[in-house]
């Protein structure tokens, strides 16, 4: 990395960190490597971690490339309640039992929603419509219907030996929300569910095994400059 050219073009694997946005890290190598042209491809919520595709100078424009590539996660569904964002973004409510579910309920669950299917993402999310980031809508109070999409659910793993905690394993096709997937599982199984943990691990062949953290990418980049300091005197 201390040879890379931002400017010509670079891909950074950033492993971003819980309760920074995807916006933060692009801000924060903005400001490192003095250069603007920097870009992300996907989204990672705030209380989302793991790999980060970064872009710069000329590489901005494989983004779109590297946006469609299948993604996996892994993470936790909490079993028994709802949250209005579908994560932790918001309090969980509508509280149920849980307790009736066996082990193969919760597995034999998981095959509805592998293949293609649809789904309806959040309205807490920053699909537009009509003009609007639909979470805008959705703050006001105001009634917000989206259309089902079409995603594909490539593998579906669960491990229910912690409820209400059920931990999963995800492979999709871009344009799938796992939060929704959170939420629907619930429904499937009659007693709600919300995301409480997520952790994008694989982009395409790219893997967060492979990524830096923020703080490991700031000292590159010093010792970068104080190498280049050195040289230059």
């Amino acid at each position: 990395m201390n040879t890379i050219n931002f400017e010509e073009g670079a891909v950074l694997l950033i492993d971003k960190p819980l309760d920074w946005t995807s916006f933060d890290v692009i801000r924060k190598i903005r400001n490192l490597i003095k250069i603007k042209k920097v870009g992300h491809a996907g989204t990672l919520d705030p209380l989302a971690t793991g790999l980060l595709i970064v872009c710069t100078g000329k590489y901005t424009k494989k983004i779109n490339e590297y946006m469609a590539q299948e993604k996996e996660y892994t993470g936790t569904f909490t079993l028994g309640a709802t949250t209005p964002t579908y994560d932790l973004e918001s309090q969980p409510e509508n509280f149920k039992p849980y307790d009736y579910l066996s082990e193969a309920d919760i597995q034999n669950a998981v095959q509805a929603f592998l293949g293609e299917i649809d789904q309806v993402p959040p309205i807490h999310s920053a699909i537009k419509k009509d003009g609007k980031r639909v979470y805008e809508l959705a703050r006001k109070g105001m009634d917000v219907k989206l259309e089902p999409r079409k995603i594909i659910i490539k593998e579906f793993e669960v491990d229910a030996s912690q409820l209400p905690e059920v931990g999963f394993r995800v492979v999709c096709s871009t344009g799938t929300y796992i939060r929704s997937l959170a939420h629907d599982f619930g429904l499937a199984l009659g007693c709600g569910a919300y995301l409480s943990s997520l952790r994008r691990t694989r982009i395409g062949t790219f893997r967060v095994e492979n990524a830096v953290s923020i703080d490991t990418f700031e000292e590159i980049i010093k010792e970068r400059k104080n190498r280049n300091l050195q040289q230059n005197t």
